[in-house]
């Protein structure tokens, strides 16, 4: 009997011990991960202000894809730039060092910064990325606001307030905001990484503060969601019925609102119920939105 009790006390002292090895195991390899991380942060070279007031060479960095041309598949840069400017209807959002708007992903995550765009996303949706020992010029951005994270193939990605950063390939020129609330999980970048041009409305029945794609809306002639109204449902753009004729909505989510059918003219991204759309300059301007 003493000896099965021995030989069971060994068993198990054993297994803690194999445990505690593998627990230990596991903490090294994130410690690890999270000082090459931090090493590749320490070798990049902050700089104030513009890539022009800094005498960057032409052709490099930001300025090797010009206007007119569409984001190239991303490729580590000597050096990339961080601006606070403004964009369309977006003010502030970061722009990069030609101009092009930056962009970050919901379902990406920031504590701790991550990617989840990969393969044919991360075509479309081009990563900053930046090269070892390579340059960040800050203008109007906080370099305390700025990183950069490893993404799966082994570039370094920049990020904004721990958002991992992107251009759209559908910009083609400076200024262009065509990505801006694209799926509901695509917004403008502001200097410390929130969403750039995102209305926050409270109201009854609505979230105020998600950040789902709406697949519904419904559109009141009235202000406070009074009637006559028309709902909308489903994905992708969606043209209005009554258009020029909405004076409040209902969704559960974000969503595009647009002056114009076939989601063209002004845009605007709103999130939750707007009780009066007067109160971002959108009454009786609804011709279509896109949902999802």
């Amino acid at each position: 009997m003493i000896r099965n009790r021995i030989a069971a006390l060994a068993a198990t002292a054993v297994a803690a011990s194999l445990l505690l090895t593998a627990c230990n195991a596991t903490d090294e390899a994130a410690s690890a991960a999270k000082d090459g991380v931090g090493t590749a942060l320490q070798s990049l070279h902050f700089n104030s202000g513009t890539a022009k007031q800094n005498h960057a060479p032409a052709n490099t960095g930001d300025w090797a894809t010009g206007a007119g041309k569409p984001a190239a598949t991303p490729a580590a840069k000597k050096w990339v730039q961080l601006s606070a400017s403004r964009a369309g209807d977006l003010n502030p959002v970061v722009v990069n060092g030609a101009g092009f708007t930056l962009y970050r992903f919901d379902k990406d995550t920031a504590n701790p910064s991550k990617s989840n765009c990969n393969d044919a996303c991360a075509t479309t949706w081009p990563p900053v990325v930046v090269a070892p020992g390579g340059k960040i010029f800050v203008d109007g951005v906080d370099k305390s606001d700025v990183g950069v994270v490893k993404r799966a193939d082994g570039n370094l990605q920049v990020t904004v307030g721990g958002w991992p950063v992107y251009r759209f390939s559908k910009d083609l020129k400076p200024g262009d905001t065509n990505g801006q609330g694209v799926g509901g999980t695509w917004f403008g970048v502001t200097p410390d990484g929130q969403k750039a041009g995102v209305q926050e409305q409270g109201g009854t029945g609505g979230t105020g503060t998600g950040t789902a794609a709406s697949t519904s809306v419904v559109l009141s002639d009235e202000t406070n969601f009074g009637d006559p109204s028309e709902g909308l449902a489903g994905s992708g753009c969606q043209n209005v019925a009554r258009d020029d004729s909405a004076s409040s909505l209902r969704a559960s989510g974000s969503l595009k609102i647009w002056s114009e059918k076939n989601c063209k003219g002004e845009s605007k991204v709103v999130q939750g119920d707007i009780a009066d759309l007067a109160s971002i300059g959108f009454d009786n301007k609804i011709s279509s939105v896109f949902l999802g």
